[in-house]
């Protein structure tokens, strides 16, 4: 069931989004050569409830970390650990805080250092997938006219969408219906409402679309061991098209 959230919930998203948008402006001057993502960890995790909300990812299924930091190969749910970023890296940071009970959840793909031109072009593209995907989220519109454009944008620039992560419906809950594919044709899916809050977040990969999850059943990295990127926002379905909660 999909449940469509009134203005002053909507409200109260905005401030967790917005808390979630100034952790990755915080954590931006802290991603460089030489640090460790649990150090990363750290720093989000005191900087969400120094601003009055708590770490949404923290115990979520046992999940040990505060913030998710995926390195070069790894596409989503890495664990904050002893991993030393270098020189050339790139970093998925997936963050989420809840605040007055309401979620919000935001991930960025960031360079480490100078990367060379093909993780720029990764990073790129998929940052406006998410874009191309966001201009169709609008009311009355088809949910998977969102999910076609991801999938046409990335694959026009010979990059793949991972198919096993989809985006979903927040609010009270970290993850409410409906799940969104970032692939598949348009017009399916129920229409988009008014009140409807959503995580839209492609997942590409550089090489092949495959994936699987490291021994410690969190970790999911590429197959082929190549590059892959995730950017994700909140938003809100409002009467004339969409707002990103997850910003400044």
């Amino acid at each position: 069931m999909i449940i469509c959230k009134t203005p002053r919930e909507i409200e109260i998203m905005r401030e967790a989004g917005r808390i979630v948008a100034l952790t990755h402006q915080e954590l931006k001057k802290y991603i460089q050569p030489g640090i460790t993502t649990k150090e990363l960890d750290h720093i989000a995790e005191t900087f969400i409830r120094k601003h009055g909300a708590i770490p949404s990812f923290k115990g979520y299924n046992g999940f040990r970390g505060s913030i998710c930091t995926s390195v070069n190969e790894e596409l989503v749910h890495g664990i904050p650990g002893d991993r030393v970023l270098r020189e050339g890296d790139i970093i998925s940071i997936d963050i989420g805080a809840k605040y007055n009970g309401y979620h919000g959840d935001s991930a960025w793909t960031y360079p480490v250092g100078k990367i060379s031109e093909e993780a720029q072009k990764l990073l790129d593209v998929t940052e406006e997938a998410l874009y191309r995907g966001l201009q169709e989220a609008k009311p009355g519109a088809r949910l998977t006219n969102i999910s076609h454009a991801i999938q046409t944008y990335v694959e026009a620039h010979n990059f793949s969408v991972v198919r096993e992560y989809v985006g979903h419906g927040i609010g009270q809950d970290l993850h409410e219906d409906p799940q969104i594919p970032h692939y598949g044709p348009p017009n399916k899916g129920p229409r988009l409402k008014p009140g409807m809050v959503l995580c839209i977040e492609p997942m590409v990969n550089a090489g092949s679309r495959y994936v699987r999850t490291l021994e410690d059943n969190w970790t999911v990295v590429t197959v082929d061991g190549k590059l892959c990127a995730h950017f994700e926002h909140t938003i809100a379905i409002t009467e004339t098209g969409y707002e990103i909660l997850t910003t400044l």
